[in-house]
């Protein structure tokens, strides 16, 4: 999960796509209707008819956490919907080495797309580089590479997004309670990614004058964890107003320790967007009243850019001849209002 680039309300952020030469942009500029509307209407976008084969490597971290093992699950479920993509995927490490080594091994087999979700975004770089040198284009996967040279096209989360998302959601159901107290139960401190989630969620409460966030502590994405910090939170903080917490995975163990402390005198917001996250919201029986999405669907999306990659077509709906070269994926709200969309996408 890297330090997205800028955040897009729209759920995309259309930075640097590739523009092929003598092809401009006449609509953005001129109320005029275009003289010649073909290149708009017949642009080749991917879509769901068979069209050339591709094989595309997978290649990504140990999937030792709920949302990795959804982004495995994303991409091989998104491949097979395809008759025309073989998906080659590595059984994943988060050993840099061991995982150079598997991207070397898609390179040597000359799949055509590569789509790397590396487990350290700068240790990897050289070997994206390298799949981009070889004529390989990759399709960077959330934790991002050093250089934009060593990737076609990124496609992650927005971690800024999902604090400031929380901190606004949080802020609206607070906005009329004086003196209202949140304490932030975070990710590991020595992520960039947390301290994106943190600095949103802090950006976002400078909007409510009447909040004050008075306690934080670092968790380690782990439900042992959660419960543990969760609970040095309750026995610091007699007063407890909201809860803004950065993994669903933790979560599981924070609620724990909301529950053995008697505590219900506050909303808790998650993230990720965890199976049973959903299943909490929705029995909206207990603290947890929402969570900010972190979608692994990203992974499918990825399967998608890369096969558009493999097949030399555009995205649909966009009228570029050319996939965006950066794509951030919206961090939705998931409250009891609109769980009932989003409950297909838990991971477990």
């Amino acid at each position: 999960m890297p330090e997205t680039p800028f955040a897009s309300r729209r759920g995309l952020l259309f930075g640097a796509a590739a523009v092929s030469a003598g092809v401009f942009a006449t609509g953005c500029t001129s109320n005029e209707p275009s003289k010649d509307e073909s290149a708009a209407k017949d642009q080749p976008a991917a879509d769901d008819k068979p069209g050339k084969p591709v094989t595309i490597g997978f290649a990504g971290p140990q999937a030792d956490h709920g949302w990795l093992n959804a982004i495995n699950d994303n991409a091989k479920k998104r491949a097979e919907k395809y008759s025309d993509v073989t998906l080659e995927i590595t059984e994943g490490s988060n050993d840099t080495a061991q995982q150079i080594g598997q991207i070397e091994t898609l390179i040597n087999k000359k799949v055509d797309v590569l789509v790397i979700l590396p487990a350290d975004g700068k240790a990897l770089t050289q070997v994206g580089l390298k799949a981009m040198r070889a004529g390989i284009p990759v399709v960077n996967l959330d934790r991002i590479f050093n250089t934009p040279q060593a990737y076609r096209c990124w496609i992650g989360g927005d971690n800024y997004g999902m604090g400031l998302n929380a901190g606004h959601y949080i802020g609206e159901k607070l906005r009329d309670k004086q003196g209202a107290k949140v304490v932030e139960l975070a990710g590991l401190d020595n992520l960039e990614l947390t301290k994106q989630r943190t600095q949103g969620f802090d950006d976002a409460l400078k909007n409510y004058p009447n909040i004050s966030k008075v306690a934080r502590q670092a968790a380690e994405f782990t439900v042992e964890s959660g419960q543990a910090k969760m609970a040095q939170l309750l026995q610091a903080q007699s007063q407890i107003d909201a809860v803004w917490n950065h993994d669903d995975d933790q979560g599981v163990g924070a609620l724990r320790a909301i529950e053995q402390a008697g505590r219900d005198e506050f909303l808790m917001v998650g993230g990720a967007g965890a199976l049973a996250a959903f299943e909490a919201i929705k029995a909206d029986n207990g603290v947890l009243k929402a969570t900010v999405l972190y979608p692994p669907t990203m992974a499918a999306s990825a399967i998608d850019l890369a096969r558009a990659l493999g097949q030399d077509k555009g995205v649909g709906g966009l009228a570029e001849f050319e996939i965006p070269s950066l794509v951030t994926c919206y961090s939705a709200v998931v409250d009891k209002d609109n769980v009932d969309q989003y409950m297909s996408t838990g991971f477990r």
